[in-house]
């Protein structure tokens, strides 16, 4: 009899370290450096890493309060989010579940 498996920690380690969900996370960072860069008033270069980390980062900024902050932890944990599905769903297709 098995035991109740990997705890969620483990499991969010695991996912989070696969390959294809590393290189989520480091596009989401470049295109994050590349916005500040690039930003300015009239600038729309902040979008681009908005909808890259969509649709968790959206959510996040809608629902938390206006500012400059927000906009950053509404793209980092968007990025979080999604490089976990996507780290989950890359394991489930390598084992043909």
């Amino acid at each position: 009899m098995n035991g109740p498996g990997p705890s969620l920690l483990r499991r969010v380690r695991r996912n989070l370290g696969d390959i294809t969900a590393l290189i989520y996370l480091i596009v989401c960072a470049l295109l994050l450096g590349w916005a500040l860069v690039v930003a300015s008033d009239e600038s729309m270069g902040g979008v681009i890493p908005l909808l890259a980390t969509a649709p968790a980062s959206i959510v996040l900024l809608v629902a938390l309060p206006e500012g400059i902050a927000t906009f950053f932890v509404s793209i980092i944990f968007g990025a979080l989010i999604n490089a976990l599905v996507i780290g989950w769903c890359a394991r489930a297709l390598r084992r043909g579940a």
